[in-house]
């Protein structure tokens, strides 16, 4: 039976109250999905009219429309499709202090993830986006794991997230992580859910922050894990593997690991919440006796929900924990997220995401138009079901017909809304001669392949390589002792599979244009390995994603270097 923690029923009747009143709103949109976007779009217009973005694009001009369907048309016409490159000279306006160009007045913050040039992108958060769009939908988030496990706010939770603060912009702005700085703000109520102090993210040694962050969660009967990376549940359970006797040593005595790197000032903090719990301690050690491989199923069997990531590739690291936590336990698609849009959440317990047209404008492109120069632009109450699409995206944060460069498929409706599932992204697909490779295919491949031959792989990834026009194929095998002789024949067979879904490959390969992909095995925890020297060097945890199949010399180097010798 799950325990309740002092204070759970007020803070599930509150998250219920304002939970439900988010909800009522999703489900008045949701009658009539076209009207909901041509309101929102509006409110957008008229938000960002003003501007220096808006008085060039006739914002005021578009709203003088009529109807739904001549505010759509005017909006297109006047305003282009953008990538970040497009908007990246306003941002910087901004960011060196100007007011009034993309949106009225400046950001409150910018969230910063990576871009398709060196630079990272710099993400502005408005405070309209985040107090009307992501406050909002974060409450029905939190409602949405009670709908389906009402007893999920009866202990306490384990999250990870991004620093809410990393630095500045030039005229002071700050910026880091949305989910950070939501986290941060929430209210007290909410907070006292949270087993870690904020301050664990803040520790910058990768290792030492996971310590921290597992050692506080296993001392606690946490009901609810929140992650958008799966890879992060993997990375959470390697640290418990590894440290499990000093967590239950720190346990008892109520101290916090004196040998990790973690300043003083932030180890201060944290240890001032920690008391000795010999109780818990025991346990522990019970259960350690009792399972040699000790996992989330045995410390925290009670959990009610884990939310990660479940769609796109993600099932690398998702095999990896497979079978690890109880089996009543609801694994919830984290939704369709990025730095740049909340675009809705999953409502359904299922791994769908429903588009939240009351707080976001959005258009679509076939995926069979990707190529075209003139693609036709649908609406939200256009796209169909089990169809895929190119999205756009129009936000109360400066963000005007952007593309999100994801391939999304529509999987069903609630009420009238589309809900999607994220397939990949577009630039998940590499042509060095026109073969137009999917990340997909790539992944189908070899997993037909590890079930033809019996060679499992504990993970994966391809590299174009533009110089030799081919693949390098990388491999992390179960069986140690695999050896390179079978990882050759491994990729001969992906060839040969490759070969027969997609005829482009076919085609450049038998005329040699593309030549036979190259074999390589990696060193144990490879990915593990790599993703830790990624964050050593800067990168977000909880923003950390990994193609599968990709055209990066940055990270094909890194891979080399994991090469088994």
């Amino acid at each position: 039976m799950a325990k309740k923690q002092k204070g759970a029923l007020k803070i599930t009747l509150a998250l219920g109250l304002v939970g439900i009143l988010q909800k009522r709103k999703l489900d008045k949109a949701s009658k009539n999905c076209k009207k909901a976007q041509a309101s929102t779009l509006r409110s957008i217009l008229e938000y960002a009219k003003d501007s220096e973005w808006g008085v060039k694009h006739k914002y005021a001009e578009i709203l003088t429309a009529s109807s739904d369907e001549e505010l759509f048309k005017k909006f297109q016409e006047n305003v282009p499709p953008c990538d970040y490159e497009d908007l990246r000279p306003y941002v910087e306006r901004h960011k060196n202090g100007e007011a009034n160009v993309l949106f009225p007045g400046k950001p409150m913050m910018y969230a910063t993830t990576s871009g398709t040039t060196k630079e990272p992108k710099w993400i502005p958060i408005t405070d309209e986006y985040y107090s009307n769009v992501y406050s909002k939908m974060s409450k029905l988030w939190l409602y949405s794991f009670m709908m389906h496990r009402p007893k999920v706010f009866y202990n306490v939770c384990t999250s990870i997230v991004g620093k809410a603060t990393e630095g500045t912009a030039p005229d002071g702005t700050l910026y880091g992580s949305v989910s950070g700085v939501t986290r941060r703000d929430c209210p007290e109520f909410i907070k006292a859910l949270y087993a870690e102090s904020d301050q664990v993210y803040n520790i910058s040694d990768y290792k030492a922050r996971y310590y921290t962050i597992m050692r506080t969660g296993i001392e606690h009967d946490v009901h609810l894990v929140v992650t958008a990376n799966p890879s992060t549940i993997v990375e959470m359970q390697n640290n418990v593997n590894e440290f499990f006797d000093a967590y239950v040593e720190d346990i008892e005595k109520g101290t916090l690991n004196e040998n990790l790197p973690i300043a003083p000032e932030i180890r201060k903090i944290i240890a001032a919440r920690f008391s000795p719990n010999p109780e818990r301690a025991q346990e522990l050690r019970e259960l350690k006796a009792k399972y040699p491989n000790i996992l989330p199923k045995h410390y925290w069997p009670n959990l009610q929900v884990l939310t990660t990531w479940k769609c796109g590739n993600t099932h690398v690291y998702l095999d990896k924990f497979k079978d690890s936590f109880p089996k009543d336990m609801l694994h919830q698609e984290f939704g369709y997220f990025a730095s740049e849009c909340r675009a809705g959440l999953v409502m359904n317990g299922a791994d769908d995401t429903v588009l939240f047209p009351h707080m976001h404008y959005f258009e679509f492109v076939k995926a069979e138009e990707l190529d075209s120069p003139n693609p036709t632009f649908l609406q939200l109450h256009e796209i169909k079901k089990g169809e895929r699409y190119a999205i756009y995206v129009t936000t109360f944060a400066g963000l005007y017909r952007y593309n999100m460069n994801d391939l999304v498929e529509v999987t069903d409706f609630y009420g009238t809304i589309p809900t999607i599932q994220f397939v990949q992204k577009i630039n998940g697909i590499i042509s060095l001669t026109g073969e137009k490779l999917h990340e997909k295919q790539f992944i189908t491949a070899v997993q037909q392949v590890e079930k033809e031959t019996g060679n499992r792989l504990k993970f994966f990834v391809g590299f174009a390589n533009i110089q030799e026009s081919n693949y390098s194929f990388y491999y992390e095998f179960a069986d140690k002792n695999t050896t390179q002789e079978t990882a050759e024949k491994f990729s001969e067979l992906v060839d040969k599979y490759l070969k027969e879904v997609n005829c482009e490959y076919e085609t450049k390969r038998n005329s040699l244009r593309l030549k036979a992909p190259l074999s390589f095995r990696l060193q144990e925890n490879s990915f593990e390995t790599f993703k830790s020297r990624c964050i050593d060097e800067g990168a977000r945890d909880g923003q950390f994603k990994l193609n599968l199949l990709m055209q990066d010399e940055v990270r094909h180097e890194k891979f080399k270097k994991l090469i088994l010798e």
